[in-house]
């Protein structure tokens, strides 16, 4: 059994998560891989789930908080999943 990085379970079922910077980490669960790992918006400050947007190095998780934070460059990102074509 492996002890969860985030809030130290001892459970049977951990899993493993290899980052592409080389980094290992176990967790217990999706809410605890998601609180060490996942980027947060830098608009809302909530954790980027899905694809998210990034604008020059800066995450954020959907394209308006891309707007509100980013001035120009922001401007220019539009929601394009769901979006009605016409």
């Amino acid at each position: 059994m492996a002890t969860c990085d985030v809030c130290g379970n001892d459970y049977w079922m951990t899993f493993e998560v290899r980052t592409s910077g080389g980094q290992t980490y176990n967790f217990d669960s999706i809410e605890c891989a998601a609180t060490r790992i996942a980027p947060v918006c830098e608009h809302c400050q909530c954790r980027v789930l899905g694809h998210g947007v990034e604008v020059e190095g800066r995450f954020y998780c959907c394209a308006h908080c891309a707007r509100s934070n980013d001035g120009d460059l922001g401007a220019q990102i539009r929601d394009a999943v769901g979006a009605h074509p016409g």
